[in-house]
């Protein structure tokens, strides 16, 4: 007999018999991971899950709770961006506000709002509920506190495909709750909610999607979350990625509800939706003058997003911290907000070490930011600009959080510059470029230093790969050149000199006086008395530890 019941219930004897994919009306079985045959089947399900479908809340939280869907939640965040708006208006028309970047106010303009096109999802059962009914739904935090139910729908499911899938189903199957001892777990919906879970409970059972679109994504990525269904967040945003990106989807990814607590498994979309609006506006000067409606209207979470990127082409840091402060003003026209703002938030995305000193300088004095904020990080700009090079390139190693000390691709160089007014006005200029610089600049390239100032007139550096004076190869130049201002006159004397060793003296090159006149320039076509090809060699002494580095020294000529 025991052998007799062994044959009977032998696992393979039931898989060769029953689930055999040979042919006939046999079941066949797909992937391991597949149970979509068990789904809201009652043979192979041991609960019912009773979903109560709830009236809408009249008014969504700003911030996304008690917001059933993203459409939803991005129509109240609209909602709420107008009224502020509205708010402001007064204030904002007497608001005197600064022309940094000879921008005109832009008009008010919101980013498109994804609605929901979720269809409805098939019916399995569904019932209308009674008051009793009603009373016993689950007093879990997911649950929605609504009045009206509209409607129940009943499915059949598997608590350890939940549980396994889920924390949030595993603690309800397992946590000694009255729905623990029952068959009949209850949960409670909003109506928008609806599509959106059960094309959740869809994916706990298949691991895939019928979903296709945007906002249907969106909304299942908000019901994963809400259920602590990690994986199908992930799957979520794989798909998201996949699609072609927009600003307006872009920065709706950016601001997901407070409410999404598995940041980790929608990192990949978000660092992605940075990454388009950084590529999108990296010419941020260029689309500021072409498009400034758009760009200054931009939301606080695309502004960080675009001021977070390493590759952004500005003029300087100066006209970061000049833009900065235009969308701010127009954002925030209540000066308590814009402190808040720009302290708190906005102040971390300004890289001060790299911005001139007469800019940090007014800096100090600008009524925008608290006071005893931007004396700190004047300061450490300061300080970090004070530092030996060595010491600069060990400071950005050791940064791994902020970036305030990663330079960006400046369209003009960073300079160190250090001032005396005695015995006679005179300043020295530090202008250090890597050597890939230099090679870019080749055959004919240029590259400017940012202006300096001497006497109360502007100056800068310029890096030429030019021919020498007999046009016969190529080579390196440096020269110095005056901010033009009409016909004014300038005398100076001044000197060119370059470093040839780690921590050694500065070598003079040439030195000389001149006088300026407007938009003129001094300097040597050949600084090194050599070919560009020997100068760019791998061991050019000139090169320290990849850097270039450069000394101007000015004095001015007594008249």
């Amino acid at each position: 007999m025991k052998e007799s019941g062994a044959d009977l219930f032998d696992p393979r004897t039931i898989m060769d018999s029953d689930f055999s994919s040979s042919g006939g009306d046999k079941v066949v079985v797909g992937s391991d991971r597949d149970f979509a045959f068990a789904f809201n089947n009652d043979i192979f399900s041991d609960r019912v899950l009773r979903i109560e479908i709830a009236a809408e809340l009249p008014e969504c939280k700003s911030d996304g709770e008690g917001c059933g869907s993203i459409a939803e939640w991005a129509r109240n965040r609209k909602r709420r961006r107008e009224e502020i708006k509205k708010e402001n208006a007064v204030e904002l028309s007497v608001h005197r506000e600064d022309h940094i970047l000879n921008c005109d106010q832009p008009d008010t303009v919101d980013g498109v709002v994804y609605e929901n096109q979720d269809e409805d999802a098939e019916a399995m059962i569904e019932e209308t509920p009674s008051g009793d009914e009603a009373a016993n739904s689950n007093d879990s935090s997911w649950s929605m506190d609504c009045s009206t139910v509209l409607r129940v729908k009943t499915i059949h499911i598997s608590s350890p495909i939940l549980a396994a899938k889920s924390p949030f189903f595993y603690k309800l199957f397992s946590n000694g709750m009255q729905e623990t001892e029952q068959r009949h777990v209850t949960l409670r919906i909003s109506a928008s909610e609806e599509a959106a879970l059960m094309d959740l409970l869809n994916f706990m059972y298949t691991e895939s999607l019928t979903t296709t679109t945007a906002p249907a994504l969106l909304d299942v990525l908000m019901a994963a979350d809400k259920f602590e269904v990690a994986s199908c967040m992930r799957y979520c945003s794989r798909l998201l990625r996949n699609l072609p990106m927009t600003p307006e989807s872009a920065l709706l990814y950016l601001e997901l509800p407070s409410s999404v607590l598995m940041a980790d498994a929608v990192q990949p979309l978000t660092d992605a939706a940075k990454q388009y609006l950084a590529t999108r506006y990296k010419d941020i000067t260029k689309k500021l003058s072409r498009f400034p409606d758009e760009v200054l209207n931009l939301p606080l979470a695309g502004i960080e997003a675009i001021l977070g990127s390493d590759d952004l082409q500005v003029a300087s840091e100066d006209a970061v911290y000049d833009f900065v402060l235009k969308w701010a003003r127009l954002q925030y026209p209540r000066l308590e907000d814009r402190r808040e703002v720009l302290g708190s938030r906005l102040i971390n995305f300004i890289r001060f070490p790299y911005m001139t000193c007469r800019k940090l300088k007014k800096v100090l004095t600008c009524a925008d930011f608290d006071n005893e904020v931007v004396t700190r990080v004047v300061l450490e700009a300061l300080s970090f600009k004070a530092e030996t090079p060595h010491r600069q390139r060990a400071l950005v190693s050791e940064e791994s959080t902020n970036k305030r000390y990663i330079e960006r691709a400046y369209k003009y160089r960073p300079v160190k510059v250090v001032e005396f007014e005695m015995p006679h006005q005179q300043c020295i200029v530090y202008l250090d470029l890597r050597r890939e610089e230099c090679a870019n600049l080749f055959p004919s390239g240029r590259v400017y230093s940012q202006a300096f100032h001497l006497g109360g007139q502007g100056f800068f550096l310029s890096a030429h790969c030019n021919m020498d004076q007999q046009s016969s190869f190529h080579c390196f130049g440096l020269f110095l050149g005056m901010q033009e201002k009409g016909s004014v006159s300038f005398a100076v004397d001044y000197e060119f000199a370059a470093r040839t060793k780690p921590g050694g003296e500065f070598v003079s090159k040439y030195k000389g006086n001149y006088t300026f006149t407007g938009g003129k320039a001094v300097g040597y076509r050949n600084l090194f008395a050599q070919a560009w090809t020997n100068f760019m060699a791998e061991d050019s002494v000139y090169f320290i530890n990849g850097m270039l580095h450069l000394r101007a020294e000015l004095t001015i000529k007594k008249q």
